[in-house]
């Protein structure tokens, strides 16, 4: 199945250092050759949070931010504020125009609207850390550090895990791989919308 998934075909060891994996999990990952690999056998091992870690840091920028939008539409938050679903829409307007320039630091103005406490702030974020300049406008250019778009992607995908019922995350965290997967092989990646 790995070898179905070319968006996940990165190889797994310049990853590994941006995972932070304790001794146990990276030792379930001997022989493997790329991400995609890695994540089937962190999954297997029943390492599931590590395992969404290394799709957010192994997808394309572009298809990771979609991912951690696709990851916090399926749990709906009802009492989430009007910024954070401002800040959802606006990293989906990057996605679907990522060399656009202005969503991508709109996106950064709107997560910054938010607390930062939300999986749709944090995709919000991850657009913004995706390319371009962190610095004003205006100013010299300081370009995002190459990881910072899997930081973001992969705390709000565990933040979406882990809302209103947080006994669902490991659910959840099946149902975001499923999602990674589908999105590495070329699909909308798309997760019902869980209800109650």
């Amino acid at each position: 199945m790995a070898e179905n998934l070319p968006k996940l075909a990165a190889p797994l060891t310049p990853l590994l250092p941006r995972l932070e994996l304790d001794p146990a999990a990276a030792s379930s990952l001997n022989g493997a050759k790329t991400a995609a690999e890695g994540i089937l056998r962190l999954e297997a091992a029943g390492l599931r949070n590590e395992a969404a870690r290394l799709a957010a840091h192994a997808l394309p920028k572009r298809e990771a931010v979609w991912w951690g939008c696709m990851c916090a539409r399926a749990v709906p938050d009802p009492s989430l504020p009007a910024a954070d679903i401002a800040a959802l829409a606006a990293a989906e307007a990057w996605v679907r125009q990522p060399g656009d320039d202005a969503l991508r630091r709109a996106a950064m103005e709107a997560a910054q609207r938010t607390g930062f406490r939300s999986p749709e702030a944090w995709a919000a974020v991850g657009a913004f850390w995706s390319s371009g300049s962190m610095a004003p406008v205006g100013q010299p250019e300081v370009p995002p550090p190459d990881h910072l778009t899997g930081v973001a992607i992969s705390g709000g995908v565990v933040l979406a895990a882990v809302r209103v019922r947080p006994e669902r995350a490991q659910d959840r965290l099946a149902r975001f791989l499923a999602s990674a997967r589908e999105i590495a092989a070329g699909g909308a990646g798309r997760i019902p919308v869980e209800e109650g």
